[in-house]
């Protein structure tokens, strides 16, 4: 596990904030931090101004704190649907209203006509937005997006910005995003961090980064004007 330094993020509702840097840099380190997967040695982790560093997966869940995966992590035995259910069902939702929040999402989503297929069945595109369709089950007050548009063809990439907005704009959720398509995370990102080595390296508007010489060096490729 990449160990972290000096490394404060700040994520705020309706915002999309994207986490970028080389393999190794410490993204997914960060992200198991932030969801309770792993507990840090020092420093804290607050949401909406309690601190939840030590609480388990589950009861962060139930606070507002909500994630993707990068392989998926569907109960493939179940249907689409019955996926989506189950995440709403795990927060402490009615049977009822878990039906009422699959139906709406898959729908949002362009799931419906797959509802009843079996979750094992999908294509990659549409298994990426199962776990959107999973985690805003859950009604977040945030999202953290690890690696949405690894596989995904260049066809798929604006769809994916759509459901990114979709999150943020109709839902009203914070979302962090993690990424290696870097054109992808500067259309749809309204901040950008970097990572490097388990520290930050520079943080800033998408402008702001493109623009930052050690960014570029380190992450970018040479001048980052060009990307």
């Amino acid at each position: 596990m990449q160990a972290l330094e000096d490394v404060d993020l700040e994520l705020g509702r309706q915002e999309v904030v994207g986490l970028i840097g080389p393999n190794g840099a410490g993204k997914t380190t960060l992200v198991n931090l932030i969801t309770g997967f792993d507990f840090p040695t020092a420093g804290r982790i607050e949401l909406d101004q309690r601190e939840i560093t030590r609480w388990p997966p589950q009861r962060r869940g139930r606070a507002g704190l909500a994630r993707t995966f990068q392989h998926g992590h569907a109960f493939r035995g179940l249907s689409v649907r019955e996926n989506v259910e189950v995440a709403a069902l795990g927060v402490g939702t009615s049977a009822r209203e878990a039906r009422r929040r699959a139906t709406a999402l898959l729908d949002a989503l362009g799931l419906s006509r797959r509802a009843e297929e079996s979750a094992a069945a999908l294509p990659h595109g549409d298994e990426r937005k199962l776990g959107v369709a999973r985690a805003l089950a859950t009604e977040p007050r945030y999202v953290l997006m690890d690696e949405p548009a690894a596989g995904l063809t260049e066809a798929e990439v604006p769809e994916l910005v759509a459901v990114v907005r979709t999150v943020r704009d109709d839902h009203g959720a914070g979302v962090l995003l993690i990424d290696h398509n870097v054109p992808l995370i500067m259309e749809v990102c309204d901040r950008i961090h970097v990572l490097d080595q388990g520290r930050t390296l520079a943080q800033g508007t998408p402008a702001q980064v493109r623009q930052n010489i050690d960014v570029a060096n380190a992450y970018l490729g040479g001048s980052g004007r060009d990307v």
